[in-house]
């Protein structure tokens, strides 16, 4: 079975929350120094452009709120996977500006949701039929690896 957080390795012993609060602050500074053809050129055939990277983690924000609210509302609740090329379709036709609101905003009320929840909440669980069983940390684990394997990708760019 694959392992339960495949970012786990981008972490580096950095705190969760850190990362899952700083990140917004990272894509605003990376999208600042980026001109508006930079955002919309893909790296190599096949591989999405830095806005449409910027759009896949908005509509990862969705998922993995929702995701989290499951975990902490319901016993072992099934995660669903999803297909993120599908989802990709309309990326281009949004703006830097619209996606990195979009994200901040859904990080912002995601941070804030999970605050409020008693420590004991992290141990929650979760079924994931690609992953396996999750808590509620591993999922934010998760969040913050991902964001930190995408801020490295666009970090090459610059």
């Amino acid at each position: 079975m694959p392992t339960a957080n495949p970012y786990a390795s981008f972490l580096d012993g950095r705190p969760t929350p850190d990362i899952l609060a700083d990140t917004p602050i990272a894509l605003a500074s990376i999208f600042a120094s980026l001109t508006p053809s930079q955002a919309l050129q893909s790296p190599a055939p096949g591989k999405w452009s830095p806005l449409e990277v910027l759009c896949h983690l908005a509509d990862c924000e969705i998922a993995h709120g929702f995701r989290l609210r499951q975990t902490v509302s319901l016993s072992n609740p099934l995660l669903q996977p999803f297909d993120q090329d599908l989802w990709a379709i309309g990326y281009r036709s949004h703006s830097v500006a619209e996606a990195l609101a979009l994200f901040t905003s859904l990080r912002n009320w995601n941070l804030a949701f999970v605050a409020a929840l008693p420590p004991s909440s992290l141990t929650r669980t979760a079924h994931h039929p690609e992953r396996g069983d999750l808590t509620l940390q591993i999922l934010l684990d998760t969040m913050a690896g991902h964001d930190l394997n995408h801020i490295t990708r666009f970090r090459v760019l610059l």
